[in-house]
């Protein structure tokens, strides 16, 4: 990974202990495990604004599929209406 930046970052030492648990398991580096863990939080929070985008979208919509569907139940029970009478 030739664009890697350097950044210093401050955890509480319970926090690197945790972590260097995790590496030493994994053989992996610090590194690889923050940008693993950073990549997965990025990940979970573009799902919950996405989540958050499609809830918003249903309760503008709700008011007008409310409506189409009104209409629509109003001319099927005229249709049948019209069955009906033809039947008599």
């Amino acid at each position: 990974m030739s664009n890697l930046k350097k950044i210093i970052i401050s955890l509480p030492a319970s926090l690197l202990e945790q972590t260097d648990l995790i590496v030493e398991e994994q053989k992996k580096n610090r590194s690889e495990l923050i940008r693993e863990a950073l990549n997965l939080y990025l990940a979970e929070q573009k799902k919950k604004r996405i989540r958050a985008e499609l809830i918003r979208g249903y309760e503008e919509m709700s008011g007008l599929n409310l409506r189409l569907a009104e209409e629509g139940m109003r001319e099927a029970l005229t249709d049948l209406d019209e069955y009906e009478t033809k039947l008599l």
